[in-house]
This record gives C-alpha cells, sequence and structure tokens, in this order.
C-alpha cells in the first residue's frame, strides 16, 4: 500500500476501529460482515448500500480491498464510519471501516483471514459477501434465524442468481442467462435434497464463528481459510462439515452476484472452479489437505462430473455416427431421436420457472434449445481443461489466470475447440481409409449403443423433470 494511502486509511478509519459497536436495542447476537474485494470499483458502492438497507444490519462491516489497481478504496471509503438504520420501529446500527492492505499474495484467502483477525473475539457470527454480491433486503435477517435455528448448523450459504449484465451485446446477454440457469440447476439440486450445501460460497454465506474457530484447532491451522485448493469455499465446507457442523443453503435469503459477460472470463472463472472440484475430489495429497473422494459434501460434485462425462460422449458420438453415416449414404432418421432433445427443453424450462424474478430472457433461453445447448458445449470445454491441467500436473495460478481473461487477456479458452477441430479432421481422414465393410460394422454397433446411453441419459432427466420442487425457489 503506498504510503499516501495508508496515511489516508490512517487518518479517516483507523482512528474509530477501537470503537466497539454498541447502544443495540437488545441483546442479541452478533454478526460480523467481511467482504473481500478486489477491483470491484463498478459494484462496491451498490453492495455496501444493499447491506445498509438490510432489514437487520450486521453489527460491524469491514471492507478488505487487496490487489487492487482500480478506484474501489476511494468509492468504499464514501462508506466509512458510523451506520444507522430503522425497520419495524427497531433502530440498528453498524459501522463500516475500510482496509486497503496493498499487495496481497494470498489474494482472496488472505482478505478474508485478514477480515477474521479483526473480529473473531468480538463476534458470534461471519458473514462473508463478495465484492460484486448485491444482498436482498431481508437477506442477513433470515440467515441470522435460520443459523440460529440449530446450534448443529456450522454455515448457512444464501441463494444465489446472476445479475442482469450490465454489459451490452448478445455475448453478455447469452452468458448470463446460461449462468442463471446453472446456477440455479445447482440451487434446486442442494434445496431438494434436505438443503444439504456442497458449498458454502463466498459470494454469501454466514458462518460460525465457533465452527471457524474448530476448524483451525481440528486441522491445526492458523487460520480458516487456506491456500490448499482453488475453491477456498468448498475446503472449509468440508471441513466445517467434518467436524460434526451441517452445512445447508438457505430457504429464504437471497443475493444477486455478478456474472461473467466474456467468453475469457467464463472460462477463467469455471476452470478454476473444476479445477479445485477435481483437487479435493480425486484420492492422494497433491497439497496440505488430501483429496475426500467420499466426502457427503462431494456427492453432488461426482454427480455432476459424471453427468458431464455422459454429455461428451454422447454428443461427439453422435456427430461422429451421424457424419460417418452419411459419408456412406447409411443414415436412416428415426422419430424417437427427438425424444431426449424434447425432455431437455422440458427440463430446462422447468428450471428457469424455478428462478425468483425470472426473465423473458430466462424463459426464451430454455425454449429456444439452441442457446442452452452451446452453453452446454461451453460447460463441456471448461470440463476438459479443467480435468486435462489437473492430470498433466500443470500447477498454474488459477486465480491468476481468471484474472487476466476479465481483464481482456488470454486465449486458453480457445483451446477445447481447437482440439475438437485437429481431433476431427484426424477422424475423418482415418474413416475415409477404412473399408466400406469395417465401416458398416463400426456404424452397427456404435448406433446401438449410443441409443441405450441415450435413453438411460433421457431417464434421469425425466426424474429430474418430474420431482417436486416442494415449493422451493432457485
Amino acid at each position: 500500500m503506498s504510503a499516501a494511502l495508508q496515511e489516508l486509511e490512517e487518518q479517516a478509519y483507523l482512528t474509530v476501529m477501537p470503537r466497539k459497536v454498541q447502544d443495540r436495542t437488545t441483546a442479541r447476537t452478533t454478526i460480523a460482515c467481511v467482504i473481500p474485494a478486489y477491483n470491484e470499483e463498478d459494484t462496491i458502492a451498490e453492495v455496501l448500500t444493499a447491506l445498509l438497507k438490510q432489514t437487520r444490519l450486521p453489527d460491524v462491516i469491514h471492507v478488505v480491498i487487496n490487489n487492487s489497481d482500480d478506484e474501489t478504496f476511494y468509492v468504499a471509503r464514501e462508506f466509512a464510519g458510523p451506520h444507522e438504520h430503522t425497520y419495524q420501529d427497531v433502530t440498528y446500527r453498524t459501522e463500516v471501516f475500510i482496509h486497503d492492505i496493498g499487495v496481497n499474495k494470498d489474494k482472496k484467502v488472505g482478505a478474508l483471514n485478514y477480515g477474521f483477525a479483526r473480529v473473531c473475539d468480538d463476534f458470534d457470527y461471519f458473514l462473508g459477501v463478495d465484492g460484486d454480491t448485491v444482498l436482498d433486503k431481508h437477506a442477513v435477517e433470515h440467515l441470522e434465524e435460520e443459523i440460529l435455528s440449530d446450534p448443529r448448523i456450522g454455515g448457512i450459504s444464501a441463494i444465489y442468481t446472476v445479475a442482469e449484465p450490465t454489459a451490452r451485446g448478445f455475448t453478455a446477454k447469452f452468458l448470463t442467462a446460461g449462468q442463471r440457469a446453472q446456477f440455479a440447476a445447482f440451487n434446486m439440486d442442494n434445496l431438494l435434497r434436505g438443503r444439504n450445501m456442497a458449498v458454502l460460497g463466498g459470494q454469501c454465506s454466514i458462518l460460525s464463528m465457533e465452527a471457524l474457530k474448530n476448524v483451525m484447532v481440528d486441522n491445526r491451522q492458523s487460520t480458516p481459510w487456506v491456500k490448499d485448493s482453488e475453491v477456498e469455499d468448498s475446503l472449509l465446507s468440508l471441513q466445517i462439515k467434518n467436524i460434526g457442523y451441517a452445512t445447508k443453503i438457505s430457504a429464504r435469503a437471497r443475493a444477486s452476484v455478478g456474472g461473467m459477460d466474456t467468453l475469457r472470463s467464463l472460462d477463467g472463472q469455471q476452470v478454476k472452479w473444476n479445477y479445485g472440484a477435481i483437487d479435493l475430489m480425486w484420492p492422494g495429497q497433491r497439497s496440505n489437505t488430501p483429496g475426500q473422494p467420499f466426502h457427503p459434501n462431494l456427492r453432488l460434485r461426482w454427480s455432476e462430473n459424471i453427468s458431464m462425462v455422459f454429455n461428451i460422449l454422447t454428443r461427439i458420438s453422435f456427430i461422429m455416427l451421424l457424419a460417418a453415416s452419411l459419408s456412406i449414404n447409411a443414415y436412416v432418421f428415426y422419430p424417437v431421436w427427438l425424444i431426449p432433445p424434447i425432455v431437455a427443453v422440458i427440463l430446462n424450462l422447468r428450471i428457469g420457472l424455478s428462478i425468483r424474478g425470472k426473465s423473458a430472457r430466462d424463459i426464451a433461453f430454455a425454449l429456444l434449445a439452441v442457446p442452452a445447448e452451446i452453453y452446454l458445449w461451453l460447460r463441456m470445454g471448461h470440463f476438459v481443461r479443467a480435468w486435462t491441467k489437473f492430470f498433466t500436473s500443470n500447477q498454474t495460478d488459477n486465480w491468476a489466470a481468471q484474472a487476466r481473461a476479465e481483464r481482456g487477456a488470454g486465449s486458453a479458452y480457445l483451446m477445447p475447440a481447437i482440439v475438437f477441430l485437429v481431433v476431427g479432421a484426424g477422424l475423418i481422414f482415418t474413416w475415409l481409409q477404412l473399408p466400406i465393410d469395417l465401416q458398416s460394422a463400426i456404424l452397427s454397433i456404435g448406433w446401438p449403443v449410443l441409443y441405450i446411453t441415450t435413453m438411460v441419459q433421457t431417464t434421469f432427466m425425466l426424474r429430474k423433470t418430474f420431482r417436486s420442487h416442494r415449493g422451493f425457489h432457485a
């Protein structure tokens, strides 16, 4: 941090740091909110405004700016100091502190731990909110009510949806619709599994301070968050579960998160998420924390990965078999092949309708089929890239890679398409060299295998399509 910034912080904010928030209307539990912020000049004001309008204010808010080279500090400092908000004749008071910790090699993990160190001894609960996440006005109230309802709960995640894009253009709107559908499907899967949450996402989750301290003791850590995983929130969720606490998704608390509006940035984010999940799932130890393949929080992750493998196999097999059949005039269309895409559209529509605050774009994304299929192909590319990086032991900094992608740098997101085209060209050349008898034999085996596999997949889609949502909205 520069000397000028340090002086500003000391003069404007650190002078009020020793004061503990007082004058609460009733004796109650206390909540400290920590916001790690990296280059959030466009969103931090909206995030803080939403927090300061909550029906239940956090008792203190710490904005921890790290590695930023934009105006986040100057935007956020306008909110520094005491605030109060009255709701239903109850006045809540809070105080906002702004910290710019400059260059921080641990990035978001370091920012979270910095905030934790300042609140861990004086507050009962830790509310983590990302610097681009806008909370619904009842979110903190609902999270507090739910975590107080059962002492066995170690943390509760809000229900996230992706905010409408600020960037113009078809690509941003298309990617936002895809991410909204992806988040909705993930949320609904967790809601219908007894509200057991696989990941207490950093976007907006409330965590028991007692649980965090027990995680540190049980795992011999000096801080709750560690850099053993690309997905620090997933690792912490596993650790909380390991020591006997439940990890839940809220039934009511909602938050709107910033989405990725370019192919580069989406690739950077999704590859980091996938890579981190694989690292936690895979047996063995690649860092200080061993993989936990049979952990109950990872069952949904395994299900997602297996489902993605089948999606890749069936789609590539269909394209190859179709092209091969057409090349020797052996293709015969059967209407039964329309069943899987129709079921997929119905399932996507059901997911779209489950989104609270759904838009016409969400419904069109599902009904038109093609946008959802294209987005699935993008996700398949992210999936392949993540597994390839994992098996090649390519220990790159995926946080830095995502940051570069969000700045518009890098072309790694094109690699799956390039590999697909190269492999496809090789397969076409090989196919054309085969005798007609062998080509016919391959087709006679390939189509039935694909048919059976697709029907099994369709059965699982039907099961998801017709399950009861039990009043939940994603």
